[in-house]
């Protein structure tokens, strides 16, 4: 099944995406709520109607209304929290190779994550910038997923029964705000709480059965052969897969609800795959090539996401016509 969050007359609604279409849910069964939170706080008993009702549109066993005029919202619009993880070594390895230094042993130790900003979550469309963010402005290539039940102390071994669905996740990056303020080591802030993009429908678990593979080796938790890529402007420059993460989403969920709750709505990013921005893509060629030309996102640029079996995010970047600047503030 995939979930939607739409608006119609500035009112936000959930429906489900089904051959091209959006279906809304309330108006097919009046138990289920209007909109991703309160759904999503019904746990497992509200996912199984809707999913009744979703399986019943694609046998035409009913004729709901189509919805025909509406903007895609992100998914889960208003998230409870927003943590994004660090779980493919190979872009850890490889940035780090680029900036000469060695990586890190604890990697593969324990799975980290930080929080960012939940409430600057958007979908799929225009995405405004401020000026200080087009500052080696960058995309990071992800998936996301969302927490569906409320839990704390669980084990990598049932973490991966807390999760609603997956989705793409475009953690977007200033790169000269965020390398300046991560000199204080208190983690990523400015370059990072100003748009977090998720979307376009978050995918149930049920509809990623024909991808699971095997985790990697010492690992534990559900693993998918998903296949990973980024256009700007109609150009691929990034392509990963979702099979390559090293810690799993089970065990980043493990250490997310020790001694401390988890929650329906929460949002949970893998971090970036391999080749996933172009401050890795810019590492690498520059390490190859002292002349390599550099590339940052710029204002109008078309960023398009594509993971197999969760769809294609894509969003037009554009700039505030502010010129108030914090690089400008430094003392």
């Amino acid at each position: 099944m995939k979930l939607v969050s739409y608006k119609t007359e500035d009112t936000e609604h959930l429906g489900v995406f089904v051959h091209g279409h959006i279906y809304n849910l309330n108006s097919c069964d009046k138990q289920l709520p209007d909109n991703m939170a309160d759904f999503l706080k019904g746990s497992d008993v509200l996912m199984e109607r809707a999913k009744k009702i979703d399986n019943q549109i694609k046998l035409q066993e009913i004729e709901p209304k189509e919805e025909a005029f509406y903007e895609l919202l992100a998914p889960v619009p208003h998230p409870t929290s927003c943590r994004d993880g660090y779980a493919f070594r190979q872009h850890v390895a490889t940035a780090r190779r680029n900036r000469k230094v060695d990586m890190i042993a604890e990697f593969d130790q324990y799975p980290i994550f930080y929080f960012t900003n939940h409430n600057a979550i958007q979908g799929p469309g225009d995405v405004e910038c401020m000026p200080d963010h087009f500052e080696k402005l960058d995309f990071e290539l992800e998936v996301a997923i969302v927490i569906g039940k409320k839990g704390r102390n669980i084990t990598a071994a049932e973490a991966d029964g807390y999760i609603a669905g997956y989705m793409i996740m475009n953690d977007l990056s200033a790169r000269t705000l965020q390398m300046e303020e991560m000199l204080l080591n208190l983690g990523p802030a400015k370059g990072k709480d100003f748009s977090t993009i998720i979307g376009p429908w978050l995918v149930t678990p049920d509809e990623l059965e024909e991808y699971k593979t095997t985790a990697k080796e010492g690992h534990i938790g559900n693993a998918y052969n998903l296949g990973m890529s980024c256009s700007v402007n109609g150009v691929n420059v990034s392509s990963g897969n979702m099979a390559d993460m090293d810690w799993t989403f089970a065990e980043i969920i493990e250490r997310c609800a020790y001694g401390a709750d988890i929650l329906p709505g929460d949002v949970i990013g893998s971090g970036t795959v391999g080749t996933g921005c172009f401050l890795e893509l810019n590492g690498t060629g520059l390490s190859k090539d002292p002349a390599y030309n550099t590339q940052w996102l710029k204002a109008g640029d078309i960023v398009e996401m594509e993971v197999t079996g969760l769809g294609r995010l894509s969003n037009i970047i554009n700039k505030s016509d502010s010129e108030f600047s914090i690089l400008a503030l430094k003392k």
